[in-house]
C-alpha cells in the first residue's frame, strides 16, 4: 500500500510537471510572437508590391536598423526606405515609414 501512494505522488507531480511545462511553452511562444519584427527585405517587398500596382519602379532601399516611433501614446519601432520611380519622364523619390511588427507603412512622403 506505501508502494501505491509513492506511485500516486509520482504521477501526480508528473502531471502537475508535464503542465506547467506546456503552459510555459505556450505563454512564451505567445510572448515571442508579440515581440517579433519583421524582416526589413519583407517590409520592403510589401511596400514595392503596393507601389508596382501603380506603375514601374526604378530603385528601393530600406534600413535595416530599427527607429523607436513615438506618436502620442502609441510606442513602435520602425523602419525607414525609400521608393524611387519615373512620372511623366520625371525622376520622383518617394520616402516612407513602415511598422516593424506589422510591416504597416504609416507614413509616405514625396519628395521635391
Amino acid at each position: 500500500m506505501n508502494e501505491e501512494n509513492e506511485l500516486s505522488y509520482f504521477k501526480g507531480g508528473l502531471a502537475i510537471g508535464v503542465s506547467i511545462g506546456i503552459l510555459s511553452g505556450i505563454a512564451s511562444t505567445l510572448w515571442y510572437h508579440k515581440k517579433r519584427t519583421l524582416d526589413a527585405d519583407l517590409v520592403l517587398e510589401n511596400v514595392k508590391d503596393a507601389f508596382l500596382k501603380e506603375g514601374p519602379i526604378e530603385g528601393s532601399w530600406i534600413e535595416f536598423e530599427k527607429k523607436p516611433l513615438r506618436k502620442f501614446a502609441i510606442h513602435s519601432k520602425t523602419y525607414n526606405g525609400g521608393i524611387s520611380r519615373l512620372e511623366d519622364g520625371v525622376m520622383v523619390q518617394y520616402e516612407f515609414t513602415a511598422d516593424a511588427y506589422t510591416g504597416t507603412v504609416i507614413d509616405v512622403k514625396r519628395l521635391k
